[in-house]
């Protein structure tokens, strides 16, 4: 995983830069197959706080952490990096950057190269491309603006969505050529309107409008594919369409855990429940500390009526997060439904005025008690504006159900995002058998031919295998250079420098390491290294050099690499190995 690199600059406006920083390394990271990464959400949950890698390597079940800095002072940024076994706490590599403000673009490209190199070169094969990193301006100005929006869109808050619409804006007028701001105007309108947030046509116009924008720039970004989703599935409720531009997505980044969760949402609403929990298991397991994604399982959960699972979730979703509206009021849904009605109160009298918990109280009486209040018009407000549809069911329950039925019918009209699930949701029981509800239901669902695939899990070209000749001819020129000229003597040979030496592509040479030697590049050289330290060592001529001396000259660059190694090989430590061979 990659932790929150950390702002060092001095200045709390450049906050959303260290975060911008950390997104893209996950990112690009991300994009590597069989390279496990954990999800933004849940490596920010750690922002801010003490870090002990092995507890959080044991909570995610990560192997390899990322922990870094960025510092800016006036034209020039630092970034630190290291990367730590989550294990043993054991450093495998780090490094410091120095460089002028607008090389950030190659610089991010180049830490998460080498990230990833160092990961393959301790523990196995990975298909790395030759540039990770897809930011598609050269603009640092216009790439400042963006980070700002994208800051402000990932708070998940509606008024939030709007103030980084204006941050987007700034960053397509310092570079017009820049696709990804203009994608995210879309996405952010998109929501914003969905949810009632704004008038819904002007909203989805706006959307549509920045959205073609930004894709005739950029036709194949992936957050493109995934807001032409967005505005399909929520905005307009066409379930195939949404989910042909999800497929779109993923052909891009399959590992993209909101388009997974859209995805899982969009099965969701059509009944698709196997599949909707196939999808939310996978994005769970790349960001299992996500408050939204605990909750769209436990959403799924409860519309199947399983009501305790769905309990779970929710109370893992406000564990994340105390305050996520939705959690909280799914959370009062099933405790309804279980019958905890004291648990319930208390609950939910910690966020909900008295008008609503006279709602929930009706409600509760209809469905686990049969008496049906009688409904209070001085209680009763049809402009409240809810995440959770409280007023609606209170009408559905207190014998006003053809009014009920009108007010049904314009939201699902209207595309209500509340009401995205109504064919499921167990509060429409009383009406669920009326003409008009069985009419939008079929009007909606009875045309969907959705043709469900599995999301691709391997995108990249895998290297060829090799022919006899390939082989011969590689392992001669390593051998040739590792046991003749002894190339592991050099303290900064990398598995890239190695390659170049050997005229292959990185790639090629991590293969045959892999499938060939049955081994990883790290336990090649060092145990190369090891043998070497051990044969000069005990040449009476060396008899006055010290023991990390001689580490250093074997190739070793760290006494702690050099330690460790020993003493898993050999099972001792390297004084004693020396006293009991001299």
């Amino acid at each position: 995983m990659v932790l929150p690199f950390k702002n060092l600059s001095g200045d709390d406006s450049y906050e959303y830069f260290s975060d911008g920083i950390t997104e893209e390394i996950i990112n690009a990271l991300s994009k590597i197959d069989g390279l496990k990464v954990t999800a933004r959400t849940s490596a920010f949950a750690f922002k801010g706080k003490p870090t002990d890698i092995r507890l959080i390597g044991n909570e995610l079940g990560v192997t390899n952490a990322v922990e870094g800095s960025v510092r800016i002072f006036k034209e020039r940024i630092r970034i630190t990096a290291q990367l730590t076994r989550t294990d043993n706490g054991f450093l495998l590599w780090s490094d410091k950057f120095d460089r002028k403000l607008n090389d950030v673009f190659e610089l991010q490209d180049e830490v998460s190269l080498l990230i990833a190199d160092k990961i393959r070169e301790n523990f196995g094969h990975l298909e790395i491309e030759d540039s990770l990193s897809e930011i598609q301006t050269n603009n640092f100005s216009a790439y400042q603006w963006y980070l700002k929006g994208r800051y402000y869109q990932l708070t998940w808050n509606l008024v939030n969505m709007e103030k980084a619409i204006g941050y987007y804006e700034r960053s397509a007028e310092e570079d017009p050529s820049y696709a990804d701001p203009l994608v995210s105007i879309g996405w952010c309108y998109a929501i914003i309107a969905s949810w009632a947030h704004i008038d819904r046509t002007d909203g989805l116009k706006k959307a549509n409008y920045y959205v073609q924008k930004g894709m005739k720039m950029n036709p194949n970004s992936y957050l493109g594919h995934f807001t032409e989703a967005t505005i399909s599935f929520w905005g307009n409720w066409e379930f195939d369409k949404g989910y042909a531009q999800l497929m779109e997505c993923f052909e891009e980044n399959q590992y993209f855990s909101e388009g997974r969760e859209a995805l899982a949402e969009l099965y969701t609403a059509i009944g698709l429940f196997n599949e909707a929990l196939i999808e939310t298991e996978q994005i769970l397991k790349i960001n299992p500390l996500s408050p939204n994604h605990c909750y769209t399982t436990g959403n799924i959960h409860y519309l199947m009526g399983n009501y305790e699972q769905a309990l779970v979730y929710f109370e893992k979703s406000l564990e994340r997060d105390p305050s996520f509206d939705l959690s909280r009021h799914l959370k009062i849904a099933c405790l309804l439904f279980l019958k905890e009605k004291d648990t319930l109160f208390e609950f939910a009298s910690n966020f909900l005025d008295d008008n609503v918990l006279s709602y929930i109280q009706a409600i509760y009486s209809s469905i686990n008690d049969g008496v049906q209040f009688d409904f209070d018009t001085n209680k009763y407000r049809e402009d409240y504006n809810m995440m959770f549809a409280w007023d609606f069911y209170y009408l559905v329950h207190t014998n006003q159900t053809e009014r009920a039925l009108v007010q049904f019918e314009e939201m699902i009209l209207n595309r209500v995002g509340q009401f995205i699930n109504f064919q499921f949701d167990p509060f429409l029981k009383p009406i669920r058998g009326s003409s008009k509800f069985q009419v939008l239901k079929k009007r909606l669902f009875d045309d969907v031919q959705l043709l469900t695939n599995p999301v691709k899990t391997d995108k990249s070209e895998q290297t060829e295998s090799f022919s006899q000749t390939e082989l011969d001819l590689l392992s001669s020129k390593l051998l040739g250079l590792l046991d003749k000229e002894k190339a592991f003597l050099d303290s900064g040979l990398s598995l890239r420098s190695l390659a170049v030496k050997l005229d292959v592509h990185p790639n090629t040479l991590s293969k045959y390491i892999n499938d060939q030697l049955q081994t990883n590049f790290n336990e090649l050289i060092n145990s190369r290294r090891l043998k070497y330290f051990q044969k000069i060592t005990l040449d009476p001529k060396n008899k006055d050099f010290t023991l990390l001396g001689l580490a250093f000259e074997s190739g070793f660059n760290s006494k702690t690499v050099f330690n460790t190694y020993f003493k898993k090989t050999l099972g001792t430590t390297p004084r004693r190995w020396l006293k009991s061979n001299q």
